[in-house]
């Protein structure tokens, strides 16, 4: 009886932490590029929301790009390429605001690290990226056309430092 017991407490504690990053009718609670818990850094939060109104959650910008450029490394999602999502948001550093990130500009190199290393940091304006940069560094601005022109070796790059 005991042995019942334990194997059923064992079954359900796996099966929670499991459900954490299985898709569901409410968005993941850890990363699924890294699996960080997503509200454990506000401020470099972002979120992409496919066709079908499904939220996904990632702990910073540079995550959410794993999963924009290569969705098909996430089958539990069921993303086969980018026309799926119907929009992106990242947090403006500075602020926290949402914003959309086809919209934001991006400091590369800063000397501020991310949940996962150096990160992509978002901000709404290239105004505040400049201002940004003279407080926290960064040796390049960008917008969301030269991240995507980057593609996925920028993303690559990021994790290797």
């Amino acid at each position: 009886m005991m042995r019942k017991t334990v194997l059923i407490l064992l079954l359900a504690a796996s099966w929670l932490v499991a459900g954490e990053t299985v898709w569901g009718e409410t968005p993941n609670k850890l990363d699924p590029t890294y699996q960080i818990p997503v509200k454990k850094y506000p401020k470099f939060e972002a979120d992409i929301v496919l066709n079908n109104g499904k939220k996904i959650r990632f702990c910073c910008p540079k995550s959410m790009l794993h999963f924009y450029f290569k969705p098909y490394h996430y089958p539990e999602f069921h993303v086969e390429n980018r026309d799926q999502i119907a929009k992106m948001t990242v947090r403006d550093y500075l602020d926290g605001k949402e914003i959309d990130a086809k919209k934001a500009w991006y400091v590369f190199g800063s000397r501020l690290v991310g949940p996962h290393g150096d990160d992509l940091i978002p901000l709404a304006t290239k105004t505040r990226a400049e201002l940004f940069v003279k407080r926290y560094g960064g040796s390049r601005i960008m917008d969301f056309a030269t991240v995507e022109q980057k593609g996925y070796g920028l993303v690559k790059f990021l994790d290797m430092h």
